[in-house]
């Protein structure tokens, strides 16, 4: 996910006001926005967006996205039946800059006419400044309340009007293994956190590796191990914990925030249970940590990743058989009082215009037949419960969605709900504390720090 600071922020709105009040050219226009570090397409949408390019008609509909590639590929496949029975068009841009865009067309009074938003954080906001249309008056909230778990309509709410619509998820809640192996060696699947320390000693003791782990991402190096924090924090202290410290009404020094931490080094600082660890956790990028349960012979035995992970095994070992050569096993139960909890990512789908082209598109959008396109085409899992689970290609993504659908409680990860500084102090944080875990308190204390400071702002 792209982080765009304040402070590029304001150098963009400079780069805007240079060209649209003081004659700056197109092409010293480009120059700058691409140095700021945008992509050359989105530096080319700030300046359509500063002309007045882009603009919908009202047999068109504007659409802004962070998909690329397959996935892009995949949602205007999505679109081609809306078009033929409507005429009504769908003009898709896609940035990895989205916040950059969105945030400047918003400010030159041109929106597109819907959105993609990679977390609901930005959703929030952008209601809260009167920016979003109340998808309330387009869907029915009787079939709303049928399709989806009350948990994502909440969280795709703001002040009790439904802002967005959750789309294309990524559970969180899943531990990656080779069932092959599992078998070859009689080990038991765990249910529970305890029988999962009892299984990764047993591991350890014969001589191997149970864990592969790996944090390393760029300038966002540590998030995959706050998807650790989150999940644990979900099933030992419950969502109402969980949603105070987003919140920020308990501070991160407290008593369930650091058990969450301990518990991940259980894993992290484990007993023979990272080759390598902890430099090895800090070097090694999460994609390539992925494959190590994979390899022929085995260098580890689990993995922890969202469901995404899949797409990670099956471009590496493209023959590997799914539920045979590799599978998950849901997050282990830690309290029984909160077990079932899962976390998860979303794209939400928002409107930021009101007229009859985008209700007939977001009306399609939030239908089991539009969903279930992407279904059929793999790497989409949609919690739209009218989704018929034969058209997931196959029985891990099938699972997964299940999972989604049936989570007894569901919470967005936590990460992204933060606002940046915290979360960069998060991800901070985790490599610090991997690195030496008798540094939990003063990691604990300033990414507390960092919370109070955002909360001023």
């Amino acid at each position: 996910m792209a982080i765009f600071d304040r402070q590029k922020q304001r150098e963009v709105d400079q780069i805007v006001e240079d060209y649209t009040q003081h004659g700056l050219s197109r092409r010293e226009f480009m120059q700058r926005a691409v140095a700021l570090g945008l992509t050359f397409s989105a530096a080319g949408a700030l300046l359509a967006a500063c002309g007045g390019g882009g603009t919908s008609t009202p047999g068109t509909v504007d659409a802004l996205v962070v998909w690329g590639d397959t996935e892009l590929a995949n949602f205007k496949a999505v679109l081609e039946p809306f078009t033929s029975r409507t005429g009504i068009k769908v003009n898709v841009e896609s940035t990895r800059d989205l916040d950059a865009v969105l945030t400047t067309r918003i400010r030159g009074n041109n929106p597109p006419d819907i959105a993609n938003l990679p977390n609901p954080g930005k959703m929030q906001q952008l209601a809260g400044q009167h920016k979003l249309i109340a998808l309330d008056k387009y869907l029915d909230k009787s079939k709303l309340s049928a399709d989806y778990a009350q948990a994502y309509l909440d969280v795709g709410s703001y002040q009790g009007s439904l802002y967005a619509l959750f789309y294309k998820l990524a559970n969180k809640g899943t531990i990656w293994y080779n069932p092959s192996q599992f078998q070859s060696n009689s080990y038991t699947i765990p249910d529970t956190w305890d029988a999962m320390i009892a299984l990764s000693d047993q591991i350890a003791a014969s001589g191997k590796y149970p864990w592969s782990m790996g944090v390393e991402s760029g300038s966002a190096s540590g998030w995959p191990s706050t998807d650790w924090i989150a999940e644990i924090l979900l099933n030992e202290s419950g969502p109402d914990v969980y949603d105070q410290l987003v919140a920020h009404k308990i501070k991160w020094t407290d008593a369930p925030v650091k058990s969450a931490f301990q518990k991940f080094n259980q894993i992290a600082s484990g007993k023979h249970y990272i080759n390598g660890a902890p430099q090895s956790i800090l070097a090694t990028n999460f994609q390539p940590a992925s494959f190590l349960p994979f390899n022929s012979p085995p260098d580890a035995y689990m993995y922890y990743l969202g469901d995404f992970t899949e797409g990670f095994i099956t471009a590496q070992f493209k023959s590997a058989k799914p539920g045979t050569d590799f599978n998950f096993f849901p997050f282990p139960s830690i309290n029984p009082q909160f077990k079932g909890g899962v976390t998860f990512g979303a794209d939400l789908l928002v409107a930021l215009k009101d007229n009859d082209a985008v209700k007939q598109l977001v009306q399609y959008l939030a239908t089991a037949d539009a969903q279930t396109i992407w279904v059929k085409k793999g790497g989409f899992t949609t919690p739209n419960k009218s989704v018929d689970p034969s058209a997931y290609p196959d029985p891990i993504a099938k699972a997964s969605a299940q999972a989604l659908t049936s989570a007894s409680t569901a919470r967005y990860g936590a990460g992204d709900l933060l606002p940046p500084a915290v979360q960069q102090a998060w991800w901070k944080g985790m490599l610090t504390y991997i690195g030496d875990p008798t540094q939990l308190d003063s990691v604990l204390g300033d990414i507390e720090a960092a919370a109070q400071q955002a909360s001023q702002q």
